[in-house]
């Protein structure tokens, strides 16, 4: 990492490796895996304390090793729940190219904010913004949903989870997670690299599939799922309101 000064917080990286001396920062973990998802691991993510305030900056791969993880590294995350005119729920499952979680379903679109101008924020509002058109980005990277058809201000955030969740001896999540839903009816042309299937669910087919042995589920999804998501699915058109723009931060 270099000293370059991060334009989250004017944070250098160094200061960053002041807070984490015992960084790893080794690329074999990377061997044998997807160019394109090698790629990815570049992109930059921000750093958080426990509170949601951004520390500084670093890459997907340094925030998403278990090394690290384990050592507190903590990272801004977002999650959308897409949602067609039936009230039916978008999912995903990730290609098994994906570094994270291959072959899992998921919600719609799980991804970061980037340490780039308008996906960055220090305080709440700012901050719920910048995942916004984070998610308007990866939407289309992912899914191929263009934002025209995902405006920002049809996005409702609800609340901010903080979790921490291993994929495999490698790789985990650390994240403080904001929960944002849409209702849109769009058109799906996924990414090959990104989304093996998609479908839409009731959230009674939703309960049947976790019933099924053979399907696998990311950490998140399952513990948005079993906690919160079947209460603000029904009050989705009605009441949602209520579900809406929570200042404290869950912890999970």
């Amino acid at each position: 990492m270099s000293s370059t000064t991060t334009a989250v917080t004017g944070i250098t990286a160094d200061d960053l490796l002041r807070l984490f001396p015992d960084i790893d920062s080794s690329s074999e973990a990377l061997d044998g895996h997807d160019e394109e998802q090698i790629r990815l691991m570049d992109e930059v993510c921000i750093v958080l304390d426990e509170n949601d305030v951004p520390i500084g900056t670093a890459s997907k791969k340094l925030c998403h090793l278990m090394t690290n993880i384990d050592k507190g590294l903590l990272h801004r995350a977002f999650s959308v729940f897409l949602f067609n005119s039936k009230n039916e729920l978008l999912l995903q499952q990730r290609a098994s190219e994906k570094i994270t979680f291959p072959d899992m379903w998921t919600n719609t679109c799980c991804s970061h904010p980037l340490n780039v101008a308008n996906e960055t924020g220090s305080n709440l509002p700012d901050a719920v913004l910048g995942v916004k058109h984070a998610a308007q980005r990866k939407l289309d990277h992912e899914l191929g949903i263009k934002k025209e058809q995902v405006p920002l201000e049809d996005f409702r955030f609800l609340t901010r989870i903080h979790y921490k969740a291993p994929s495999d001896g490698k790789w985990g999540e650390h994240e403080i997670d904001y929960i944002l839903f849409i209702k849109a009816n769009v058109d799906v042309d996924p990414s090959e690299n990104e989304v093996q299937a998609t479908q839409y669910v009731s959230a009674d087919r939703l309960k049947e599939m976790f019933q099924d042995p053979t399907l696998k589920f990311t950490p998140w999804f399952k513990l948005i799922c079993n906690s919160l998501l079947f209460d603000w699915w029904q009050h989705l058109d009605s009441g949602l309101e209520k579900y809406m723009n929570e200042q404290e931060i869950r912890r999970m």
